[in-house]
């Protein structure tokens, strides 16, 4: 009887203690690649879901300077007028912010389309609504004497992959693959990192 009672007071052996913190262990290390994943994958939806944002304000931009400041400039002289997208409720009327090399008209600077621009009412539109410098007047109640500032974005965008707003700009006068930004407008913008995403691509190639 006391042998029996020994016995059930001794606890775990030391081989026993070991393969508990072997299993233990690699368990761990098994779910950490796991949580580093979710949290790059959670990254990835973001830069995806910014690029998406920045690029719509560039194209919105790009739709309320048709018909601005007289049309757009050629060797011949001006174009005649090009039928305005139905989207677009404003045009800008800003034109000091256009440098004389950016006939396309893209947004000069993300800082641009952050501050806002001088646009006035560009008149009947398909799809009017509200939304001029938070105004909730519908886009073709205002006067077209009338000038108010639309803004395109609400703040300058941070890169969720390197947490700062360190992007890469393209004009829309360059290559996909330029590494250099020529500062005459931003057709297009990329992530400066050079991280590989989980499925295999760049993230500047996004």
């Amino acid at each position: 009887m006391q042998i029996a009672h020994r016995k059930s007071q001794t606890g775990f052996t030391l081989f026993e203690l070991i393969i508990t913190l072997t299993v233990l262990a690699v368990l761990v290390m098994g779910t950490i690649p796991l949580a580093q994943n979710a949290v790059k994958r959670n990254k990835e939806i973001r830069l995806r879901e910014t690029l998406r944002l920045v690029r719509q304000a560039i194209d919105e931009f790009k739709r309320d300077t048709v018909g601005a400041c007289g049309g757009n400039p050629t060797t011949r002289g001006f174009q005649p007028p090009v039928p305005s997208d139905p989207r677009s409720r404003a045009v800008v009327d800003d034109c000091e912010i256009f440098d004389t090399l950016n006939i396309d008209r893209y947004p000069p600077t993300l800082d641009v389309l952050v501050k806002g621009v001088k646009v006035r009412d560009r008149g009947i539109s398909i799809t009017a609504g509200s939304g001029l410098n938070g105004d909730t007047k519908q886009a073709t109640e205002i006067n077209a004497t009338d000038q108010v500032t639309k803004v395109y974005l609400r703040q300058l965008p941070i890169d969720p992959m390197t947490g700062e707003s360190d992007w890469k700009f393209r004009s829309s006068y360059q290559e996909g693959d330029s590494d250099s930004w020529d500062d005459i407008n931003v057709f297009d913008i990329r992530s400066s990192s050079d991280e590989i995403a989980l499925n295999g691509e760049k993230y500047s190639d996004w």
